[in-house]
């Protein structure tokens, strides 16, 4: 397809002094190849700066992730900076993960900082995401950034904005720093060259502090102590997590921990996986096969920033599976609830906090142990906004998402896969000192609280003419919501767009209590909840599927589970989804 005036113009733009010769000649290379579905691809559009801050994949053009991309987003990020905090001597932390130019990125970024009279933190190499959250409110910085696409194909790359309180940026601020970063039309008006004086290099001082607080969430050191040895694969499928997820296990007290040698090694091609995220079984199987040849205890994971946390526990059949997001939140949640009952440090003030997707069982639990719950929406700077929210008045003990994050304790405001690793040790060693997996533990919680299994499909629609799908969809549900799924009757209705949950049992209505979000759920009879959710920043719409089915014994447990697996189909089929 032939270029576009409009494409033609940008291009035009980027092939002027304004931008260092190499980037030229990469476009000149391409247009002497004759690569215009690339160029298009490159150049049709700004890389838009969204809420979260910038993902792309990395190369010339102002769609890409590169020098000129990043370094308009951060000078834009540095006059909100200014106008924000006047008067006063700003500022802000930057890391960086594994990826390819991270480093690069990283220190383009501190130097914008710096050349506009901020200064800047500069971890000394690659660290987690959950550690430059902690920086920032060690560091009492005004805001700070990490170069990471979490765990995304190694093609790509991004950047994170974060607030004072160790925060993802919310509102008002995100759509304040997007305004500034709109105002900024031309690498001219960016401020590159940096001011040495003011880029401070840290690194073991704060990993020192890091671990400290991290330890602080121990709940029984005297189980670890006697379960030292317990046998842990750990793998940081080639990112940041090296840093600090071996020592912190450590400090626990585990003396056995063994790092997968084949990906332990900081890699921004991910040379071992199709792609280095801990959902996919593939990206686990290296692992996996370690721990079935040594006879390991448990086998731990991060993404290549350390947010997410993969687990894989032994059942009872002696095959090593792969926990999802909801059982490790569940899991969890049970166990610092039920540890801190029985160490006596449960306070009236306790709650936890988990998004309107993720599974029913973290209330079920809470509400077992006389603790608060609150529901956030999708995305942990909501779990975030609240705690900040709550500071001072109630006790944040965790809470996690759907998508393979938790947050013990508040010390971070990010998902934090560092502690999370350290306590899912913990709980396993806890386990084994009663004799028994966590496996086993998992499977006695589902009895007593109901087996809970969880689902989700991703419709993708493309264009302009998905969009309009994707709208439709909704109005429909809206419009002539089910009264049944599947032959569960619809006993109560969730619209987060008008703040409204109807209880069409009583026929009440009161608020959501969370900030107006397009997303539908329907929650059946038997405890089941559906969720219809359109991307914010892609052409898909999301349903959750979680099921509830009755567990009586442990021993009727792969039954239980493959009626709910059949259930789920039964309401895929029924709402014409597949």
């Amino acid at each position: 397809m032939p270029l576009t005036p409009e494409v033609q113009n940008t291009i035009n733009t980027w092939l002027t002094p304004d931008y260092d010769a190499d980037t030229q000649a990469a476009i000149r290379q391409m247009q002497a190849s004759g690569q215009d579905d690339q160029l298009t691809d490159a150049f049709y559009r700004t890389l838009e700066f969204g809420t979260g801050g910038l993902r792309g994949i990395m190369g010339p053009g102002s769609n890409r992730m590169n020098r000129y991309t990043l370094g308009m987003a951060t000078q834009g990020l540095c006059n909100y900076l200014l106008q924000s905090f006047p008067g006063q001597q700003i500022k802000v932390a930057v890391a960086h993960d594994s990826r390819n130019n991270s480093r690069a990125f990283a220190e383009i970024a501190a130097g914008i900082f710096s050349a506009n009279g901020i200064v800047v933190y500069l971890f000394e190499a690659l660290r987690p995401t959950p550690e430059l959250s902690f920086a920032i409110r060690e560091l009492q910085c005004q805001s700070g950034c990490v170069i990471t696409a979490s765990h995304n194909p190694k093609e790509y790359n991004g950047y994170k904005v974060y607030w004072n309180d160790g925060s993802q940026v919310v509102a008002p601020h995100d759509q304040n720093i997007i305004a500034e970063v709109n105002k900024i039309t031309s690498p001219s008006e960016v401020k590159f060259e940096g001011d040495p004086s003011k880029i401070i290099s840290i690194g073991a001082d704060i990993d020192a502090k890091y671990f400290a607080a991290a330890k602080q969430l121990s709940i029984d050191p005297a189980a670890i102590q006697r379960q030292h040895d317990l046998n842990i694969v750990y793998t940081p499928i080639h990112g940041s997590g090296v840093t600090l997820v071996p020592g912190l296990l450590r400090e626990f007290g585990f003396t056995n921990v063994n790092v997968l040698e084949a990906q332990a090694t900081p890699d921004g091609n991910f040379p071992t996986v199709q792609s280095p995220n801990p959902e996919e079984k593939s990206a686990m199987q290296l692992a996996l096969d370690q721990a079935k040849a040594t006879n390991a205890d448990i086998v731990l994971a991060t993404d290549p920033d350390a947010d997410r946390v993969g687990v894989g526990v032994k059942n009872d059949k002696g095959e090593w599976v792969l926990l999802n997001g909801n059982q490790t939140a569940a899991v969890l949640t049970h166990y610092l609830l039920s540890a801190r009952h029985r160490a006596g440090q449960s306070t009236p003030k306790d709650y936890i906090v988990y998004t309107i997707v993720t599974s029913e069982i973290l209330g079920d639990i809470a509400r077992s142990f006389n603790v608060k719950s609150y529901r956030t929406l999708t995305g942990f700077k909501y779990i975030a906004g609240l705690i900040r929210d709550l500071e001072g008045r109630e006790t944040y003990i965790g809470g996690g998402e759907e998508s393979y994050g938790f947050l013990i304790g508040d010390f971070v405001r990010d998902k934090d896969a560092i502690s999370a690793c350290a306590l899912v040790a913990e709980m396993a060693a806890v386990a084994k000192d009663k004799g028994r997996t966590l496996y086993q533990e998992m499977v006695e919680m589902y009895a007593q609280y109901g087996l809970y299994v969880e689902d989700l499909i991703s419709l993708t629609k493309k264009g302009q003419r998905g969009a309009e799908e994707i709208q439709e969809m909704m109005a429909s549900l809206r419009a002539n919501p089910p009264a049944t799924i599947a032959g569960l009757k619809v006993v109560e209705i969730r619209d987060y767009k008008t703040g409204r949950i109807h209880d069409l049992r009583t026929g009440l209505a009161t608020d959501t209590g969370v900030e107006s979000s397009n997303v539908l759920q329907f929650l059946t009879e038997d405890g089941s909840k559906i969720s219809a959710r359109p991307s914010g920043t892609e052409p898909k719409i999301k349903f959750y599927f979680s099921v509830k089915q009755p567990l009586k014994s442990a021993v009727d447990f792969d039954l239980a589970q493959r009626l709910a697996h059949e259930k789920i189909q039964a309401i895929i089929a029924d709402m014409k989804l597949q």
